[in-house]
């Protein structure tokens, strides 16, 4: 476990020693801003609205901000994970570097965890900008905790599985703009499978609505932990670090 926290350290010093850390963060902070304005925004003409015909009955801040606002955030992820995936193994073959990797005396699962244990630490550290802006609901009103804490778990796992699948396209290919758009095509395909089942009420629907990653989230943006959902993440989370442990097994073969 010593070797993969190295990996992960150095991994991680290389995302903050170029502009992507900080851009991705930049971004992020930028466009959630946004939504979290427009969804308060949206809270506030309501209420007042409410409040001239009369109506006294408190509105829901959960219902109406944090849940919109998170379903929102998991939506940007699809722009993100491929940028923070893209060049964890990509790079390392253009450069030459992953050769060294495969021929030392580290194993390949320990390489695999390591890199993708940054990845994750990189995506929870840019996820945690949106605090400050959910924080401000706490000051001016009275938001359940709890579904916040539940819509924020979702989507690490949503973002975790996602950047699992990322590495092992990354590690398919030397060229990072490559790597990054198979991660983005494959992620907005898992993204839309639910769109696509809604028209489909047979067992095969069913199946692929199943799949979606969609579908999965929305129960936690409501607050609601069920076991099936974390279990779809946990499972797609090991299918993506299988598959990159047996392409890198091949490349260990090759050298």
């Amino acid at each position: 476990m010593n070797l993969v926290w190295i990996i992960c350290k150095k991994e991680l010093k290389s995302y903050f020693a170029s502009p992507i850390a900080y851009g991705l963060m930049a971004f992020f902070a930028l466009i959630f801003g946004y939504f979290f304005y427009a969804a308060v925004a949206i809270f506030v003409v309501r209420g007042t609205e409410m409040q001239m015909m009369g109506r006294s009955m408190p509105m829901d801040l959960n219902e109406w901000v944090v849940r919109p606002v998170m379903m929102n955030v998991s939506v940007i992820g699809l722009f993100i994970i491929p940028m923070i995936t893209m060049r964890l193994f990509a790079e390392e073959k253009k450069t030459g570097t992953i050769e060294l990797l495969a021929t030392s005396p580290v194993t390949d699962l320990q390489i695999i965890l390591g890199k993708w244990f940054a990845a994750v630490l990189l995506y929870a550290a840019i996820l945690g900008i949106s605090a400050f802006d959910l924080a401000i609901l706490f000051l001016y009103g009275k938001p359940d905790g709890m579904p916040i804490l539940i819509s924020y778990l979702g989507l690490l796992l949503q973002g975790s599985c996602l950047l699992a699948v990322g590495a092992f396209i990354s590690n398919c290919t030397r060229n990072q703009i490559i790597a990054g758009a198979g991660t983005f095509v494959v992620c907005l395909l898992l993204w839309v499978l639910d769109w696509v089942a809604a028209y489909d009420t047979s067992t095969t629907g069913k199946v692929i609505s199943y799949l979606s990653v969609t579908g999965h989230f929305e129960n936690f943006a409501k607050g609601v932990l069920d076991s099936k959902d974390v279990v779809y993440y946990l499972s797609l989370i090991f299918l993506g670090l299988f598959l990159t442990t047996r392409s890198m097994e091949s490349l260990r073969w090759r050298a």
